[in-house]
């Protein structure tokens, strides 16, 4: 292959993605949120304003990452038996790829691509600073390659199209733009994206949501949190329950699979029972083809974070979220898949409803039946098992904070006083990535 390392560009990810697309390819039809007031989501507040983004610049993307997959392609013996198995060698291979296009650009005198340089207003949070070295604007090689190597080891049959609403885009560009990825990647089988059920419900006709399906997209994520409209107002949603289920029905009749997250415990302890209920209800209209648990989690410098420090909001503790998520499993009606596929998640409640109801149900009170000690012991290894799942170990800070704890290499939770199972807890679950 005569390909000139030194040309090599990344191309621009959509960091931002529902869990069940962190191993799709993903690009950036969109840069950001147009909405962004949303009081509890520190994802966008910290980047640069929304921007539609061109044809041609997303389709410089995709050739720039056709040639990077081709390099890997050529890098990588896809067919041996250590695949996949072995994701060491694959790495390490991965890893002189990227030496060797950084090293063609430096000899072509041009730089390794930069990293975003650092946020002021965030590097001296550490909880902020954490999320956001995962959201990166500017990509670099490293960045792209593994970016590939992932969806590669993952079947090479998912994309995902962000950024937060690509409903706001034209059926003509979406069509455009998925052609194009077939045309470099014929392999993907699945295209989804992000949606606001107010821009379904107000923005698009039927037939613009119809053209979306015959260019090829086969899901849209909304994001509708609630159903009770009291709590869509205080958190600034700017979507109501009646755009969640007109928009969420007009999605379904033109063909498309509609996927829904709803947050357990955004009512606070306040509304706790009426936002359990009236999301309860919404679902049962909708009767989408998946619903998502994504609990609440306050980040740091979000107008949520400082409405709980004004005393305007309080937050529901853990139990009282479990037993409005045991509100969603007795009343939603209908048939639908609940998961609980987020690391924010206490417990692992998924099923199909109404098959599985009875056997969710069990699993909640078998938790809510629990000693408190139990309950407290519990959540802490939920959350260190999350932890490591998501990001391959425990970090150092963590380590340090569990050490105390740890005999011969095992973690003995019965040592941890109650008031430091809950810190390590919430330390925990402030750096899990929803």
């Amino acid at each position: 292959m005569n390909t000139d390392l030194s040309r090599i560009e990344p191309f621009e990810i959509a960091f931002i993605r529902p869990p069940t697309e962190n191993q799709s390819l993903a690009f950036r039809l969109t840069r950001n949120c147009y909405w962004n007031h949303c009081t509890f989501c520190p994802v966008y507040k910290f980047s640069p304003r929304f921007s539609k983004r061109t044809f041609e610049e997303i389709q410089n993307d995709i050739q720039q990452a056709a040639a990077l997959d081709r390099l890997l392609d050529a890098q990588m013996d896809w067919d041996a038996d250590l695949f996949p198995k072995s994701g060491g060698a694959l790495y390490q291979k991965a890893a002189q790829l990227i030496q060797q296009i950084n090293s063609a650009r430096q000899a072509g005198g041009r730089e390794p691509s930069p990293a975003d340089p650092p946020d002021p207003s965030v590097t001296d949070d550490p909880v902020l600073s954490w999320f956001l070295q995962w959201v990166k604007e500017t990509p670099t090689i490293e960045d792209a390659v593994n970016h590939l190597l992932f969806w590669r080891m993952a079947g090479k049959k998912h994309c995902f199209l962000g950024d937060a609403d690509a409903l706001i885009l034209k059926p003509e560009l979406m069509a455009a733009v998925i052609t194009e990825i077939k045309t470099y990647f014929p392999s993907i089988e699945r295209f989804t994206v992000y949606g606001r059920t107010a821009t379904a419900a107000r923005l698009r006709r039927l037939d613009e949501l119809q053209a979306y399906r015959q260019a090829g997209l086969d899901r849209v994520h909304f994001g509708i949190e609630s159903g009770s409209d009291r709590v869509l107002k205080f958190v600034k949603k700017g979507e109501t329950r009646t755009d969640h289920i007109e928009g969420c029905q007009k999605t379904k009749s033109a063909g498309l699979s509609c996927s829904v997250y709803v947050m357990p415990g955004l009512g606070g302890m306040t509304w706790s029972g009426e936002h359990a209920k009236e999301t309860a209800s919404v679902l049962t209209e909708i009767e989408p083809d998946y619903i998502r648990l994504r609990s609440l989690e306050i980040f740091p410098q979000t107008p949520l974070a400082r409405a709980r420090d004004n005393g305007d909001f309080t937050e529901a503790d853990e139990d009282q979220v479990v037993e409005e998520i045991r509100t969603l499993v007795s009343e939603i009606q209908g048939h639908t898949m609940l998961l609980s596929d987020s690391a924010s998640n206490l417990l692992d409640i998924n099923g199909r409803l109404p098959a599985d109801r009875e056997t969710m149900l069990a699993r909640i009170d078998a938790y809510l039946n629990m000693p408190e000690r139990e309950r407290r012991l519990y959540s802490l290894q939920s959350r260190i098992n999350a932890f490591e799942g998501q990001y391959g170990g425990l970090s150092e800070d963590l380590y340090d904070a569990l050490s105390p704890y740890i005999k011969g290499g095992r973690l003995d939770l019965e040592k941890i006083p109650n008031h430091e199972a809950e810190r390590i807890t919430k330390h925990i679950r402030a750096k899990l990535m929803p």
